[in-house]
């Protein structure tokens, strides 16, 4: 019987020793959800888009045409 009442307090010994761990490791995960982000409120900010240059997108447009003037040419033969 004695063996049964220390097995059950080195469990709650262990319970609260793990409760806390769990306890400093939310607080670690809550600071770098912090640093991601200027307002510190660990939500992600407003994506912030590039912006291409006018000949950047006449670029791609031209290469995507030629790849669907490839693509009916072989459909086409």
């Amino acid at each position: 019987m004695e063996t049964f009442n220390r097995l059950i307090a080195d469990l709650k010994m262990e319970d609260r020793r793990l409760g806390l761990e769990l306890k400093r490791v939310r607080r670690a995960l809550a600071v770098l959800r912090g640093l991601g982000n200027a307002n510190g409120n660990g939500a992600a900010g407003p994506r912030v888009r590039r912006r291409l240059s006018a000949a950047a997108r006449k670029r791609i447009a031209d290469a995507q045409r030629a790849r669907w003037a490839k693509f009916r040419a072989k459909k086409a033969a």
